[in-house]
């Protein structure tokens, strides 16, 4: 795998990632209700759900992608799609009028947070889509696929345990801000925004040659 090829990916990874979906919402949460002593816990169980995610998702991804090149279109647009359909609820969410953290969970051991947070991520079927649509785009027919599909796994669980480790301290830090409802709106309708740019990104890329 190029270089270029992977940071493409990471690039890719990391839009994804930012995208406040139910991952993130549930570590803004558990941060604004219980502060930084979570902060590590909440990473590491997103880390562990992407892993165990992205695992399955790429471990039957090698024979799809070896024996049929239109079902791996076909599983790119219902990816595509799929992201296209989350991007306009977020945008017709009455995001102003029902606050995202409403419900928020009561205080739970580090153990407890990591274990929520794994299963939520493991479990959430925007991330499934994505692994299984758009991680082809990477891979190489003329090379390994282990070797690649290792890479690019650790690449996406690296960014997300990071990811979620910088929104836990960012809402433990401006926790006033956050509870605002107007921010609530420019956070939802945001990625309502780039959910669908996303979608269309991945209607748009070919498959590696």
């Amino acid at each position: 795998m190029s270089f270029e090829l992977w940071l493409t990916f990471a690039a890719a990874s990391t839009a994804l990632l930012m995208i406040p979906g139910p991952t993130i919402l549930l570590v803004l949460s558990y941060a604004m209700t219980q502060g930084r002593r979570v902060a590590v816990a909440s990473a590491l169980g997103v880390a562990t759900g992407d892993l165990i995610a992205m695992t399955c998702s790429v471990i039957g991804l090698g024979a799809v992608f070896l024996a049929s090149a239109t079902a791996f279109t076909v599983l790119k647009w219902v990816g595509a799609l799929y992201l296209l359909y989350l991007g306009i609820q977020m945008l017709r969410s009455p995001a102003a009028g029902k606050p995202m953290l409403a419900n928020k969970p009561d205080d739970q051991p580090p153990g407890r947070v990591f274990r929520d947070l794994a299963t939520v991520t493991a479990l959430n079927p925007k991330s499934n889509t994505f692994f299984i649509a758009f991680v082809p785009q990477f891979i190489q027919a003329d090379a390994a696929f282990a070797p690649q599909a290792a890479i690019l796994i650790a690449t996406f669980v690296g960014i997300a345990g990071v990811n979620a480790l910088v929104f836990a301290l960012a809402a433990n830090a401006m926790r006033r801000q956050i509870a605002r409802p107007n921010v609530q709106m420019w956070i939802t309708r945001a990625g309502g925004a780039t959910l669908i740019a996303m979608a269309a990104m991945t209607a748009s890329l070919r498959r590696a040659p």
